[in-house]
């Protein structure tokens, strides 16, 4: 299994991610067996893009790591997800948490499976995907209200953890 894939071709065996994913395996499979033209002429029957950009990763929205109910960490992360326009580090986090950043580190890690930060990029990016769904804000104004200090560093995140770009994004799932 490949998570960040749309299909895999193993040769034997090919396997894709879901239905719309299945209709890209099998124009892959035209191309692969016919020829690229012939896979054009069915992708414009099916009125369908030969291939599309980005691979499934931005189609599937990955869970934020959490504690467990009840856990000292619950409140923090709470916390974590009402804070994301702020501009945080493992310092202020842990001094919320009332704890040594080393601590924290531990601590978040063993419970989350994630570092604070880490886990703070999950839940802008997150953000940033609903906001650039629902709302007509502009992506600097979204990547501000999610706590990026500039629009390239949103942009350069958003791409590396979604494998497209925010615009695209947005056209995508508008």
């Amino acid at each position: 299994m490949e998570p960040d894939v749309l299909y895999v071709d193993n040769g034997q065996i090919l396997t894709s991610a879901g239905a719309a994913a299945g209709l890209d395996l099998c124009l892959h499979l035209i191309r692969r067996d016919y020829g690229s033209a012939v896979a054009a002429d069915a992708a414009r029957l099916s009125v369908m893009p030969l291939e599309r950009e980005g691979g499934q990763a931005q189609f599937i929205v990955q869970p934020l790591p959490s504690a467990p109910r009840g856990s000292a960490l619950e409140p923090l992360l709470i916390w974590l997800q009402t804070s994301l326009d702020r501009d945080l580090t493992v310092a202020d986090i842990a001094a919320h948490a009332g704890m040594s950043p080393r601590t924290l580190m531990r601590r978040f890690r063993e419970q989350t499976g994630a570092s604070p930060l880490q886990w703070l990029h999950r839940a802008r990016i997150r953000q940033a995907q609903h906001l650039l769904e629902t709302t007509d804000h502009t992506v600097e104004r979204i990547g501000a209200q999610v706590g990026f200090a500039s629009s390239t560093a949103f942009r350069d995140r958003f791409k590396r953890v979604t494998g497209v770009s925010p615009h695209t994004y947005r056209r995508t799932f508008r």
